[in-house]
């Protein structure tokens, strides 16, 4: 087979000041490099779109390294392995791994996982199965740690990792919630995944709406959002709550977040925990066998909106931003 002489990838151009647009990203054609010893080459099918993108495109002290300007953008990947100089990957093998906003990649064969695609499809493999049913395993599992019986509460609940949340507290005997904003995602939420209830922050009663979804409290919050959500589960928290801090999306933009009901953390005896999941990577072999079991048997279930061709990636990242995406948002790019 021929293989490509070039390919496109999407740069960071420059960093946005407030909310992201189309300008502040660049696509370009770049030559394919030669494989050195040990290195894949892949062509991408499937491009993840993730919330943490926008934090990492600022200049600014966080958990990684902000994302350099004109380079390309990172983000989970998955295709197929086209050339190999690695043992233990062949041309036509199905991975995973982090060759950013890009229609191909050369990778260490260390940093990609090979998948199986008989019973799980590849695209699952960046969403369910993949770092968002991660994320979502490792905060409920790791640091809410439900017990049958308690209320978890959930912010984007409709998204990639809210929607993986509370699948796996049903699945632990727990009372599920769900805030997700308007009635098509609040819907989706508890007729198509299970949640015994969901708020739609949009209908401007989110505390009494919250109030009746949650009669005994709320023992466990994974929040995803921050802002009026998080503020509001601050005052229906039980004693001895668990609050894993996943993201804060609703600030991303410099938006102000005040936290009014922050006293509750103190008089309630609260334990909120921030986590970044790919600072756990000794727990993924069991989480992903726990969530690629559920996902093959049809007990995790999940949705994906598809934006098509590399060049769609900055218009539906800033949708995603948004939330204008019902589940996991993907590129396809092949």
């Amino acid at each position: 087979m021929q293989l490509p002489t070039s390919y496109r990838h999407i740069v960071l151009a420059s960093r946005p000041r407030g909310e992201p647009v189309a300008a502040n990203f660049r696509l370009e054609t770049v030559p394919v490099p030669a494989l050195r010893e040990g290195q894949v080459l892949v062509r991408n099918t499937w491009l993840s779109l993730d919330p943490y993108m926008r934090g990492r495109m600022e200049d600014m002290k966080s958990y990684a390294e902000p994302q350099p300007l004109d380079a390309c953008m990172i983000g989970g990947t998955a295709g197929e392995v086209l050339a190999s100089r690695h043992p233990g990957f062949a041309p036509g093998e199905q991975v995973v791994g982090r060759l950013g906003w890009a229609e191909m990649g050369v990778a260490d064969g260390a940093l990609l996982r090979k998948v199986d695609t008989t019973r799980i499809p590849l695209s699952a493999y960046l969403g369910a199965v993949g770092m968002p049913g991660m994320t979502a395993w490792y905060g409920l599992t790791q640091i809410v740690r439900p017990q049958a019986g308690q209320t978890v509460v959930v912010s984007a609940a409709a998204g990639a990792v809210g929607s993986a949340v509370g699948q796996l507290a049903k699945e632990r005997g727990c009372r599920a919630v769900g805030i997700a904003g308007g009635p098509e995602k609040c819907a989706y939420v508890v007729e198509e995944l299970g949640f015994d209830a969901c708020v739609d922050y949009k209908a401007g009663r989110l505390a009494d709406d919250l109030a009746r979804a949650t009669p005994d409290g709320i023992d466990g919050l994974f929040e995803n959002v921050g802002g009026a959500g998080l503020d509001a589960c601050l005052s229906r928290m039980n004693p001895f709550g668990r609050i894993a801090l996943c993201g804060l999306i609703a600030g991303y933009n410099g938006e102000p977040m005040p936290l009014s009901n922050i006293r509750y953390v103190l008089s309630m005896r609260l334990t909120m925990q921030g986590f970044i999941v790919s600072e756990h990577m000794a727990l993924w072999p069991q989480g992903l066998a726990e969530l690629g079991a559920l996902v093959a048997q049809g007990r995790l279930k999940y949705r994906e909106t598809i934006a098509h061709g590399l060049e769609a990636a900055p218009e539906a990242f800033i949708g995603l931003l948004k939330g204008r995406n019902l589940g996991k948002q993907l590129v396809r790019l092949a």
